[in-house]
């Protein structure tokens, strides 16, 4: 379970692939961030990394309308927007049939959408 203050680490690496395979190396995956000036590469490692938030050149922020939750054990389901909303709803249907009359369901096929 997380606990505590964000913690930073760095850690040397050899290349991209290798930065990746450390930075996932992790049973938590709440959040993360790299610091660059090359924001295209950026772009690829927030996609590859295993975590809820990502940010690049920027710590802690967010829009309180945008998720916010973790990857594995980081926590079950997401905090904030729409995501959040669908967390504490479910879906439900109900049908009403105002005609009168009999209905055949299975031997009037026309009677199923009337």
């Amino acid at each position: 379970r997380a606990c505590g203050p964000p913690v930073v680490s760095v850690t040397p690496f050899k290349d991209e692939a290798h930065a990746l395979e450390l930075a996932n190396d992790s049973k938590y995956g709440l959040g993360a961030g790299v610091w660059t000036r090359d924001v295209k590469r950026a772009h690829r490692i927030g996609r590859d990394i295993c975590a809820g938030v990502f940010w690049i050149n920027a710590h802690h922020r967010s829009d309180p309308s945008a998720p916010w939750g973790g990857f594995k054990d980081s926590g079950i389901g997401r905090e904030n927007g729409v995501d959040a909303l669908n967390e504490y709803t479910a879906a439900k249907k109900m049908v009403v049939r105002m005609a009168e009359g009999k209905e055949d369901w299975f031997g009037d096929v026309s009677s199923r959408y009337s």
